[in-house]
């Protein structure tokens, strides 16, 4: 799997920069980012504790996620990283601290108005693809936008379907499907509802580096050319160095931020954490 370091992340071009790196076909087009540099999610002072305090997971926290941008989180086990992207993505409440998808609090929101919100506004990419076996590949992808009462927009799903590879596929259960194709499913289930934002959490690790890479251009891709805003978990430096900027925890804290990440930078400043 190689990771693009020839062109500006975040600018015009760099998607296809990323997709002749990895040996794949270039993109069609590039749309315009909807108010760009905007807060697409705030953690304030988020702190998360087990066991009745006596285990923090996340410590006084706060961080911006700006739309429109791929964002990678670092850390080793048990840095936190996982609880950061649950917090930040409504799957958990923090402790103590405001959490906010643009400008609704989720901690004001009851349990019903959190799971319709997560369901609405929010995508999911999870390492185990968390497809339903007995759906075809156009029902799984649908699936959030049935949950919601909503119809999907026939010119959006083709585009997605396209983008991640999968028009010949639509009629296959996930059983009659690769991982890396499983995969691309999860990514174009994530992006059909036009989410805010998507949370990747490892969803390279059981996966070859070709297909990897694949799928990291998938969610890079997502960024560049429909104006997504991305953030990724992962342990992988070279899935890292597909995003934007790396920020990198330990102990429940963010310690440090790589803007334009390189596979090599990455690397060099995990071995100091």
């Amino acid at each position: 799997m190689t990771a693009p370091n020839t062109v500006p992340a975040g600018t015009p071009g760099y998607a296809d920069a990323a997709a002749h790196a990895a040996g794949l076909p270039g993109l069609t087009g590039r749309a315009g980012l909807a108010d760009p540099g905007g807060a697409a999610v705030t953690l304030e002072r988020v702190t998360k504790s087990y066991d009745r305090g006596r285990v923090t997971a996340l410590d006084n926290v706060s961080w911006t996620f700006r739309r429109g941008t791929f964002t990678a989180i670092m850390g080793a086990s048990g840095s936190g990283k996982s609880t950061f992207l649950h917090c930040a993505s409504g799957l958990d409440r923090p402790t103590s601290g405001t959490v906010r998808l643009g400008e609704t609090d989720l901690g004001k929101l009851k349990e019903t108005a959190l799971t319709r919100l997560r369901r609405d506004r929010v995508g999911f990419v999870f390492q185990g693809y968390n497809l339903v076996p007995s759906m075809d590949v156009r029902r799984n992808i649908t699936l959030p936008l049935f949950l919601g009462g909503r119809r999907a927009d026939a010119g959006w799903l083709d585009e997605v379907v396209y983008r991640v590879g999968m028009a010949d596929r639509l009629d296959h259960k996930p059983s009659e499907l690769s991982g890396g194709q499983q995969q691309r499913v999860a990514v174009a289930r994530a992006l059909v509802t036009r989410p805010e934002i998507v949370f990747a959490d490892e969803p390279t690790a059981a996966l070859d580096p070709r297909t990897a890479g694949h799928v990291l251009r998938l969610l890079r891709e997502a960024v560049d050319a429909t104006g997504q805003t991305v953030v990724l978990v992962t342990h992988d430096p070279t899935a890292a160095a597909w995003a934007d900027s790396a920020v990198f925890l330990s102990q429940g804290r963010i310690v440090d931020e790589l803007t334009r990440p390189t596979a090599a930078t990455v690397l060099n400043r995990w071995e100091t954490l």
